[in-house]
């Protein structure tokens, strides 16, 4: 089981994290939220849980806990930008369907 970050998003989250001062990386997760049933849940994280995953790129580490690992396998974080908005892109090949605003999906 894995989970990918392009370039892009390795750049945005090592810049946040340089502001922030401190940290190892972020955390994906999953929650039960919206119409689809489950959302994106991202957050910094200053050190791995023992039962987490943790995927090295770079200086940068993508830490997801077990539960939501089963939801993201194949996933691919990316950092996007178009016009005035920016922010992470899944490209999740788990994914059923998604709710019309994007907010959330079914697997």
């Amino acid at each position: 089981m894995a989970i990918t970050m392009t370039d892009a998003a390795q750049e945005h989250v090592r810049r946040q994290l340089d502001k922030r001062g401190s940290g190892i990386g972020i955390r994906v997760g999953v929650r039960t939220a919206g119409c689809s049933g489950m959302a994106y849940v991202l957050e910094f994280v200053d050190r791995a849980e023992p039962e987490d995953q943790v995927f090295e790129y770079g200086d940068v580490a993508l830490v997801v806990d077990p539960k939501s690992l089963v939801y993201l396998d194949g996933t691919e974080l990316d950092f996007v930008k178009e016009g005035l908005n920016e922010g992470f892109a899944f490209s999740n090949p788990n994914v059923k369907n998604e709710c019309g605003c994007g907010e959330s999906f079914h697997v």
